[in-house]
């Protein structure tokens, strides 16, 4: 996952063409369900957004090597997403004025906040002079994994849209791999190749939510 630089032939193929085929099905769902539904209409675009965002940072903004284990995962994680949501709000979900109002606020924030720091974060990566140093700066200053905190945040925020308590299942999981997977795999890694920088880096910085912890 970390330090990959070529991918395996046809994995990112592997998760566009998953994800194009989540859509079309949420679709056809959500459409079938209720043709003039607004939670409908602002799930589809949400969900829309995320792919276009998504799918961007991977063949465009940010591209990087991915390997079949981790294509595999991706994609069985984004069906989470884009099955699990229309599931939810189709079965128990429910129109809630205040939830929709802040679910569509999270999502905004949370999107924006894990595509700013990463694309604020890229002229650095591509500036050859910077080899082998370590960022800290623009976003990354209030968390070393803010890009993570933007990910809990926008899923939260399309859990509240649904209305359904049961959908805020995913934020919670999300936040508990982020937690006790992916941020101490990812901080062994970089403690592995900047040394003290990075451990200077950790003791002074929140790990995932700016201020708190």
């Amino acid at each position: 996952m970390y330090g990959r630089q070529k991918s395996a032939p046809g994995a990112k193929a592997l998760i566009l063409l998953t994800q194009c085929g989540y859509l079309l099905i949420s679709g056809y769902w959500l459409i079938q369900w209720d043709p003039d539904q607004l939670l409908a209409t602002l799930l589809v675009g949400c969900l829309d957004i995320t792919f276009l965002r998504l799918n961007a940072m991977l063949f465009m903004w940010l591209p990087r090597g991915i390997g079949w284990a981790e294509a595999l995962g991706n994609s069985l994680a984004f069906g989470l997403y884009y099955l699990g949501f229309p599931l939810f709000l189709i079965f128990g979900g429910g129109r809630h004025l205040i939830a929709v109002i802040f679910g569509l606020l999270l999502f905004l924030i949370g999107s924006s906040l894990n595509t700013a720091a990463e694309l604020l974060r890229k002229p650095f990566k591509d500036d050859p002079a910077n080899q082998g140093k370590l960022y800290r700066a623009g976003l990354f200053r209030y968390a070393i994994h803010i890009n993570y905190f933007g990910d809990v945040l926008w899923v939260l925020g399309l859990a509240l849209l649904t209305g359904n308590p049961y959908a805020l299942l995913l934020p919670v999981l999300l936040l508990a791999l982020f937690v006790f997977s992916y941020i101490p795999m990812a901080d062994r890694y970089l403690a592995a190749k900047y040394g003290d920088d990075f451990r200077t880096y950790q003791r002074e910085t929140k790990e995932l939510i700016p201020f708190v912890w």
